[in-house]
Formats: structure tokens, sequence, C-alpha cells
């Protein structure tokens, strides 16, 4: 999702949790808990602005396009669309066709408490609601400047007291009950991903005219679930949508994910009942994976050494019949500059931080050892990432660092002043930036730290306000231009460019390459961008993570992901297994 992804946030899902009485044990019900790892905040698509909210609203709500479930790279399909789209030669205009017969689930919303079909227009109504300043959506730069007529839309009732959402907006439009089509305002190729975010997802006009600021705790979609309840409590209960449109099991798959087919060809969803219970410390849900009651889990940090050995499974592990998925992410870790303070202008000087800070040991400190050392902002897997490429500036090499420190005006770190670095309010956020003043301390240059709680740090870094900071970025979707434009100069703070790099020659070729569609000729230009980074030593960067999940060995169909949140729908369990093991507790 958009914005840091931090070591903190984990998110731990799909458990069987077993009830206590007789009965429910012997029952064939197939049920998962999901855990989520803060509070739910709510259902509404346009608010899903991280993984948790991300991950509970796809259960119930879809999109237009979602993500193949067993293809690598990521493949955008068509879900509640028909088809992929038909996309104009100067690829500006996109017309979906939308499956018919598919049902909003039954709400009091509706006349006789049925729901309706869903249409072409309630795609309409549900960009609209995302482009309504009055929603306060956390969602809107997803489309923000893209469609033809929406930003003026938007700004037009700004300070009116409602938006009139039967005016005609040019780059949206219903053309007939099954057809939507979209106009934009520019190229944009990665425009698609778009609209496999929970930011798109349909919802009908009656639950949200019904339920008012009330909405977001009725959640009322076309999805395989449903809420039958949400109380705002520790425990949430998702059942199987009883209306939920034929919609069937994947029959193909890329090389890695072959052994997920023996559920090919069925209908979805393959779990009866999702169970979510809000679980902030780790050690608890540990406690309960070890004993059977947690279908699988992310390891927690500090149960990592003695779980995972020589980057495998523990014998200890094994015995009990778990199973490990390692699974890269989509991210990139780094130290910041803020390159409105002149110092950082001097790329001399930020080389020379660069060479000083020693990656192989943080990795191991912070990361478990399991990160990918990050020559740049692109990560493995992604077009511009080349595996042969090495930064020639990154540490630890402290006699170069201390040559270039000199070349930088700087010998010794001499008139150099004292850099103040920002980071948030955690123990492992201060070990971090302590571990950053002793390696810059080596080359005789003094850091500051700073501590802020996270709404804090936040606004600092929005107001430009930071020297450095301790950062990270998990794409929004698969595409590298989406890790490029965080130095992209019109994207600086309080946009996505924290760094306000403002580089002429480095904008010019990144607004190219996003106008592209995939080609080789775009993939040599993102390789160009992302070693260019890497040169200019525009942040100190560190790695590219890795999720270790545990599995027990009922679990069926689950790999981790980091832009596919319908993933539910896929799972299964093998009952028999996760009941006679459960008889040993």
């Amino acid at each position: 999702m958009n914005g840091p992804k931090f070591l903190s946030i984990v998110i731990i899902i799909a458990l069987s949790f077993l009830s206590a009485c007789s009965k429910h044990q012997d029952s064939k019900e197939k049920v998962l808990t999901v855990i989520a790892a803060s509070d739910i905040k709510g259902f509404d698509p346009i608010m899903s602005s991280d993984v948790g909210s991300a991950a509970q609203i796809a259960k119930i709500y879809e999109g237009l396009l979602s993500y193949h479930w067993l293809k690598i790279p990521y493949e955008l399909i068509p879900n509640l669309a028909e088809e992929m789209p038909v996309i104009s030669a100067d690829g500006m205009t996109y017309t979906f066709k939308i499956k018919k017969g598919v049902h909003f689930q039954d709400d009091i919303a509706f006349p006789n408490g049925k729901g309706r079909e869903m249409e072409a227009a309630d795609f309409v109504y549900s960009i609209k609601r995302l482009a309504d300043t009055k929603n306060q959506a956390t969602g809107w730069w997803i489309l923000d400047g893209k469609i033809k007529g929406l930003n003026e839309w938007r700004n037009k009732y700004q300070t009116q007291p409602s938006a009139n959402y039967d005016e005609e907006v040019a780059g949206i439009k219903a053309i007939d009950k099954y057809t939507l089509q979209f106009q934009l305002s520019k190229p944009f190729p990665q425009f698609l991903y778009s609209l496999a975010m929970p930011y798109t997802f349909v919802v009908p006009k009656e639950a949200v005219t019904k339920y008012g600021p009330e909405f977001i705790n009725h959640p009322v979609g076309t999805g395989p679930y449903v809420l039958p309840v949400f109380d705002q409590g520790k425990r949430v209960v998702f059942t199987k949508n009883p209306t939920f449109r034929e919609k069937f099991y994947p029959s193909e798959a890329s090389p890695e994910y072959k052994h997920f087919l023996g559920d090919a060809g069925k209908k979805l969803p393959l779990i009866d009942k999702i169970i979510v219970n809000v679980m902030v410390e780790s050690q608890p849900a540990w406690l309960k994976f070890n004993k059977g009651e947690i279908d699988y889990l992310n390891i927690p940090k500090d149960n990592f050494s003695s779980t995972i050995v020589g980057n495998k499974l523990s014998q200890e592990m094994l015995d009990k019949g778990m199973s490990l998925t390692i699974m890269p992410s989509l991210d990139v870790y780094y130290i910041g500059f803020n390159f409105d303070y002149k110092i950082f202008q001097n790329v001399n000087l930020r080389r020379a931080m660069s060479l000083a800070y020693d990656v192989k040991t943080a990795n191991r400190l912070f990361y478990n050892d399991t990160g990918f050392p990050a020559q740049s902002v692109a990560p493995p897997g992604l077009a511009g990432n080349v595996p042969s490429f090495k930064n020639e500036w990154k540490g630890p090499n402290i006699e170069l660092a201390k040559k270039t420190l000199a070349l930088a005006g700087y010998p010794e770190g001499k008139g150099l002043p004292e850099i103040t670095l920002d980071t948030m309010s955690s123990t492992t956020a201060r070990q971090k930036a302590e571990f950053f003043q002793a390696q810059m301390e080596k080359i005789g240059i003094k850091i500051k730290v700073v501590m802020n709680l996270n709404p804090e740090l936040q606004a600092k870094i929005k107001k430009r306000a930071v020297q450095m900071i301790d950062y990270g970025w998990i794409g929004d979707y698969p595409d590298t231009e989406n890790f490029l434009q965080i130095f992209y100069g019109p994207n600086s703070a309080p946009g996505a460019n924290s760094a306000n790099y403002n580089n002429p020659q480095f904008n010019k070729d990144f607004e190219v390459a996003v106008k592209m569609q995939h080609s080789p000729k775009r993939t040599e230009l993102y390789e160009k961008l992302n070693q260019y980074l890497a040169n200019e030593a525009v942040a100190i960067f560190t790695v590219h993570t890795q999720s270790y999940m545990l599995q027990q060995k009922w679990v069926k169909n689950y790999h981790d992901s980091d832009f596919i949140f319908d993933y539910h729908q896929y799972m299964n369990i093998d009952q028999s297994q996760k009941m006679d093991y459960l008889k040993k507790f």
C-alpha cells in the first residue's frame, strides 16, 4: 500500500480456531481465523490505506481486475470485468465489459433485503466516491490527475455542501448497463493496476445512503464473504456469501505454484468461515501456533533464530509437520537524505556516508540476515533491477569512505555540522538509528538521533522538516515506476518523494518512461534510471526484505503476496489432519 512499510507491521493470517465445545470439534465446517496485528478500522474500500485493512475489505468487496493467484511474475486478470479492457491505440481510452449476473450481497439496504445486480454505473459511482473530498478518501492519490474531468469535478464541489454524483464526468462513463469506459487525461500504462487495488472496489449507492457515516461498519459488496455483525471488538466472524457468483479455482500455474493445483476447477470459496482475532502481541499468537490452533504465522522476530537455522526450518518444527514459505517482498528500505538541505546536494558526502554504512552487519542485526542487499531502489524481480549490477558506493569500505569524505570538503568530518536522523519511537528503530550513528562516527560524522511517534514523524516529513530519516517503501503495484517515483521531483513532500530530490534530467527520463507501455525499451530506461539513483547515492539503500511464513501441515494453497488481498477464497484445509493433531492437546 501507499507509504512506508515498517518492520513492526506484520499481518499474521489464517488459523483454524477450535471452540471448546465438542460439537464444534466434530464439525466438518472449515474455519480459518485471521489474526490482525492492529484494530480493524472499518470496511470502506476508499479508506483501505494499509495492508491490514485491505486484507479485511477484500473478503467482502471486489474490483474490475485482480491478480492471478498462481502466477509469478504478477499477472492482472479480469475479476468483475468480463475480460481485459480494449485499449485505444493512443493508450488513453479503456473500455470494459462488465460481468452479467453478479449481485451485491443481500442486505436491508435493498428492497426486500435482496441484493440487486451490479451494473457499470456502480463503478462510476464508486470512483466518484473516491474523488469526493467530503469522504476524505485515503486512496485518492491513485487516480489524482489521471482521469479526464475527474479532478475538475472534485474541485468544483470541494467547497459545496455535497457533490452532484449525477453530473457527467468525461473520463468515466457507463456506456450501457454492462459497458464501462475510462478516458485518461494523460498516458499512464500503470492505470490498470489501480483497478485491482481495494480503493476502486465497487460499492452500491443504496448501502452508502442507508448507513451514512456508519457505512464503514456495514459492508455490502459482491465478494466471497459477508460480515453479519461488526462491533469493532477483538473478534470478527465472516461467513461464506450464499449468493456469490460462479467463480472457480485456477487450473493453471507458474512452475513455482504447480503444487497448488489440487483444487483446480473447484467452486470458490473453499473455506466456510473466517474468524478474525485482533492480537497486537506476537507471543500469544506464537504459543497458539505451536499448539496447532493457528494455521499459519509470520515468524515473530524474537523466535526467528530458534525457528530458522541456516535459512531452513528447524528440525523441531519439521518434526511437528510444519512447513516454511519464503517469499521476496517488493519493497526497499533506506536511510534517506532531505535534499532541501544544501549539504546533501554534495554527492561526495552522500557517497562517503553510504560507503561507511555496514549493510551486511545491519542485515544480520535487524533482519535476521534474511534481506537482499539493496543496490538501488528497484526490488529483485521487477524490470529495471539487473541482478548483476553492483552499487560501487555501498559499504562497508571505511578507507574509501574517508577519502570520499575528504573530496566532499570535510576531511575526517571537520567542518561538517552535526546531522539529525529522525526515526520512530520503537526499540528496533532506536537500535537501527544508534547503529547508523556508530557507523558514521568511524569517518568523523556526528549524528543526533531524534525519536518520534509515527504521526509526529509523518507530519515532519510532509513539512520537509527532517534532515535524514530511516525509511522504507512497499510497492503499491508490481511496476518499477512505483519505486522510481519516490525520487521524482514533482512528487516532493507532502508527496511520496520524502527526499525532495529534484534532478531535471532524472525527471525528464522518468516522464518518458511512465508513458511507455511494457517493452524492452521501457525496461532499458528503467534500468538506466535505477542505476542512476545508485550512482548518485540519493539514499543509503539497505535491504529488500523477505517474508517467512510458517504453515501447519493441513493448510492448503497459501502463499504470501504483497498485492493479492483476496487470497482467502483460494485457501483450503485438510480437516481430518487438523482434527487429529488437535486431539493431542
